[in-house]
């Protein structure tokens, strides 16, 4: 019943979408904090510029960024990101896009995580004579983080989903040897639950890890 799995490389596929999780996370957090970083920041153009991105990304469609990524950078501007092969080239550009994305909500959280933080605490190391970023660095986000892990949970098993829109860019994930399988192969409904049953293995086990790191971390008011 399962002898279709032996002619495709369905855990190379998974492995790729794993890759595009983890390498999408590292960046949507890094960028996603200096955004949010932006947001509570005291300059206005700044601010602003946080404010504006976070609003306008949210209400893109993913698979409109990514398309972006591939054709507008890569086949227009002939942004390439150091990659001759197509596959390969793909591949970046879909992390781009979806760190551009994911990064707007990876802000909203870690922002809902500073908004936790008492604003005595900040009041008080302002007047010790640190400065914002200081503030921010060695007060804030320590604490923000620790608030924002439920969060960030649900932006991270997103993320894990939103992967599959890379197929639309011919990245070999698992969503892209999904329709592969099924044009070639007439167990349709087997197919789906194959790859649907390896998502699950991916996010269940993430869900419940850090929903538990969550409460472990929180911070005690």
């Amino acid at each position: 019943m399962f002898d279709f799995l032996g002619r495709y490389d369905v855990l190379g596929a998974f492995w790729t979408t794993v890759q595009l999780t983890l390498l999408s996370a590292v960046g949507s957090l890094v960028w996603g904090t200096l955004l949010a970083g932006m947001r509570v920041g005291p300059v206005p153009l700044m601010r602003g510029f946080g404010t504006a991105y976070v609003n306008i990304v949210r209400n893109i469609p993913l698979t409109v960024i990514i398309l972006f990524s591939s054709l507008g950078l890569s086949n227009t501007l002939g942004v390439t990101l150091g990659a001759d092969d197509f596959q390969v080239r793909g591949f970046r550009l879909a992390v781009l896009g979806l760190i551009l994305y994911t990064s707007a909500f990876v802000c909203e959280a870690i922002r809902s995580g500073i908004n936790t933080v008492p604003v005595g605490q900040a009041e008080a190391a302002r007047a010790i004579g640190l400065s914002f970023t200081q503030v921010l660095g060695l007060i804030v986000l320590p604490q923000a983080f620790r608030a924002a892990i439920g969060p960030l949970t649900n932006v991270l098993i997103a993320l894990t989903k939103n992967t599959t829109v890379a197929a639309a860019i011919g990245v070999a994930e698992a969503a892209f040897l999904m329709k592969e399988m099924i044009e070639n192969e007439a167990q349709l409904l087997l197919i789906s639950a194959v790859i649907a049953f390896g998502f699950v293995c991916l996010t269940l086990p993430t869900g419940l890890i850090l929903g538990w790191v969550g409460k472990k971390m929180a911070v005690k008011r």
